[in-house]
């Protein structure tokens, strides 16, 4: 059969390796998948599949240093999710069965039971055989905190299906954003993660919810599940009908062809991947030093980034050899090995180098404050009618009069006029029409605490390059919300005084819990600004993917969402907030508002601040295209979003109501949660419309910067 594209040159700089015990692996794995009645009789595999797939040797490869012991384990886990996906793709797939569908994915948590010793159902199928005998024999050499991990992401792995299977019901293709999120938990990298733990060391506790060792489970993700679209689209899109595949996504979304695709696919699993190495190299070791790691924690973390190493190198020569994928005409000789005729080594190594170099440079070549002129703006798809709140010019007048209480207006970053030009009552009007006068003024002063910190976070630390400070900073604003009575910092400077004045307020009818919960989204919101403010130190403009992820973080999203959700009360589930669709919607909604920000914003932070974030620039850089090119990418993009938004209310909200079996209250809470973000999304986008704060005239005006005559404000630097 004709291959439909090329394979590209893949970027692979870590030899793979085999282990040595790969044999007796493969015959384990054999015996077992019989035993759990997934060979002769289950309608899926026969033995000479399983051979043909060959999972020993794709954990052979991907875990070389382990013992026989754990490489039987872990291949017996590969052969299970393998058989897994199989099983449900002619099961339920291929007869678009979702009802049945999802009572076979409702089952499977039974039997990953977080307590070893708690009973679990009789397993009914294979499927259900294999994941009870491999929890129990996985879990007791691990703690409590990976059990909690792995669950989860193993049923991730397992419910996002029913995304999969939504999408080939409707015939929808995602949008790249939505694509790259969901793919990570149907693709299983994060699990497999999870057993490269298993295999060498488990992550310290402390450190594993940070963003540095979030970063490289999403980059090795990402990664994985990019090779692994490139391998198998002949077989996925063409053979099974799947619509969840890279190269068909940038293929329709940017209307090129399937080779274009194909690169473009590659330049971007090639970036994930100096994505990886850059955050090894720099934030790793210093999350180490922040939490205090002993040396045996930071000799873990080590030896964890090394097996997702050995795990690119060693899937990728897999899928060279594995008869599930499309592999003619893959370049399967690494560039230090010796070459098979003459001159050919140095062509590959020219090849692969030159190439990887001229990505990795290009992300630290752009110059600050080059002149664009006016942001351009197009005509957005916005679905929903604006709505304004009759209280808002009380509203500024109070929000002028706390400003300049809480020292906000005295630092040299704002004075009034900066204040009135942003008008934040007017988006705080739209946001929530129907708030009360006290809810809308806390409202617009929680906009403009937040957009006044954005602002001084750059203009203060990053003037005198002070990433010390910044941190310092970010840790006494944490500081400022004690969450069960805990005493707080003394306020110093207008930042601090503003937010522990807002946290106040803001919490005092909620339990710890909820103000738990909303000191974490400050904390993530002041923490991305600490990111930003190190790629700008290094003049480094980050790979689209990381870009939009961080985006919804230094754009607030959490905070937002975490004050929205709380006027509904207990009457949503958590779980349903947890669920994808909900964070689907929340998401398309919070890119939706990130991009149209960066529309709006583009002449104000490229040419008058010198940054770097802006999603524009972003695809500029990567994408080396021009300013009207990169323009149309993200407008294409903020009205997929929308329509994203849309689809998930239309399609999958009502799904999600019968799923879990709503009361009546729940759904008009969920109703009304809804609402206000179509408030949200109308207020937003009336709000940039219509303020000075990205005019060309008002930035000619007051070109960001400190204001005349001010010296820089300094920030408390005690820790106490």
């Amino acid at each position: 059969m004709t291959q439909p594209f090329e394979l590209p040159h893949f970027y692979m700089p870590y030899p793979a390796r085999l282990n040595p015990h790969l044999d007796e692996a493969r015959d384990h794995s054999t015996r077992w998948a019989r035993e759990m009645g997934m060979l002769e009789g289950s309608g899926i595999w026969e033995q000479a599949d399983l051979e043909a797939h060959d999972y020993g040797l794709l954990c052979a490869y991907t875990h070389p240093d382990c013992d026989g012991g754990a490489l039987s384990l872990i291949t017996d886990w590969y052969v299970w999710v393998f058989f897994f996906d199989d099983h449900f793709l002619d099961m339920y797939k291929r007869t678009q069965d979702r009802a049945a569908g999802k009572a076979h994915l409702d089952r499977l948590p039974l039997f990953m039971p977080l307590d070893p010793s708690a009973g679990v159902p009789e397993p009914q199928n294979p499927v259900e055989a294999g994941l009870k005998d491999l929890w129990a024999r996985t879990v007791p050499a691990m703690s409590a905190h990976w059990r909690r991990r792995f669950a989860l992401a193993t049923e991730h792995l397992l419910n996002e299906s029913m995304w999969e299977l939504s999408n080939i019901n409707e015939g929808r293709i995602a949008n790249p954003v939505e694509y790259i999120e969901m793919r990570r938990k149907v693709g299983g990298a994060p699990w497999s993660a999870g057993l490269v733990e298993y295999a060498t060391a488990e992550v310290p506790a402390a450190v594993a919810g940070t963003r540095p060792l979030r970063v490289l489970m999403e980059t090795f993700a990402d990664a994985v599940h990019l090779r692994n679209d490139l391998f198998s689209y002949q077989r996925e899109v063409e053979d099974e009908g799947e619509n969840s595949n890279g190269v068909l996504v940038l293929e329709k979304f940017f209307g090129c062809t399937t080779q274009e695709a194909a690169e473009t696919v590659n330049d971007i699993l090639t970036s994930r991947l100096h994505q990886f190495e850059h955050t090894a190299l720099t934030e790793v070791p210093a999350v180490a030093l922040e939490k205090g790691l002993a040396p045996d924690q930071a000799a873990a973390i080590a030896a964890y980034t090394k097996g997702l190493q050995d795990w690119q190198s060693g899937g990728h020569e897999w899928h060279l050899r594995s008869s599930r994928y499309m592999n003619r005409g893959a370049v399967s000789r690494a560039p230090w090995q010796l070459p098979s005729g003459p001159g050919t080594a140095a062509a590959d190594v020219g090849a692969l180098f030159a190439s990887a170099a001229r990505q990795r440079l290009r992300a630290y070549t752009h110059v600050p404050f080059q002149k664009v002129g006016p942001s351009v703006l197009p005509d957005f798809h916005m679905p929903y009618e604006l709505s304004l709140s009759p209280h808002r010019e009380s509203a500024r007048d109070n929000l002028v009069a706390w400003s300049h209480r809480m020292g906000m207006l005295a630092e040299g970053v704002w004075d009034e006029d900066r204040l009135t030009a942003f008008d934040f009552a007017l988006a705080a009007a739209g946001i929530d029409p129907d708030a009360t006068p006290e809810a809308l003024d806390l409202s617009a002063q929680w906009l403009a605490w937040g957009t006044y910190a954005d602002d001084y976070y750059p203009l203060v630390f990053g003037h005198r390059r002070d990433l010390a400070g910044a941190r310092l900073s970010t840790a006494r604003l944490s500081e400022c919300m004690p969450v069960e009575g805990e005493p707080a910092v003394t306020p110093a400077g207008g930042m601090e005084r503003g937010l522990a004045d807002l946290w106040t307020r803001t919490t005092a009818g909620m339990d710890a819990d909820q103000r738990q919960a909303l000191k974490a989204s400050v904390d993530v919101m002041t923490e991305s600004w600490v990111w930003e403010l190190s790629n700008r130190l290094q003049n480094r403009v980050p790979d689209p993917v990381d870009y939009l992820e961080m985006r919804r973080a230094t754009f607030g999203a959490d905070l937002t969402l975490n004050l929205a959700r709380s006027g509904h009360g207990p009457a949503i589930p958590p779980e349903v907030h947890r669920s994808g669709p909900v964070r689907s919607l929340e998401n398309a909604a919070v890119d939706y508002a990130c991009l149209l920000n960066d529309i709006f914003s583009y002449q104000k932070e490229i040419e008058y601040e010198g940054d770097i974030h802006n999603a524009i620039l972003v695809v500029q850089n990567f994408f080396g295209v021009d300013y009207p090119t990169a323009l149309r990418v993200v407008h294409d993009l903020t009205t997929q979003r929308m329509q994203q938004f849309e689809h998930v209310i239309a399609r999958e909200l009502p799904v999600l109501h019968d799923d879990f079996a709503l009361s009546a209250e729940a759904r008009a809470a969920m109703d009304a949660y809804v609402a206000d973000l179509q408030n949200w999304l109308a207020g937003i986008l009336n709000w940039h419309r219509t303020v000075d704060r990205y005019r060309a005239g008002f930035l000619a005006r007051r070109a960001h910067g400190f204001l005349p005559g001010r010296a820089p404000a300094v920030p408390a630097l005690s820790p106490g």
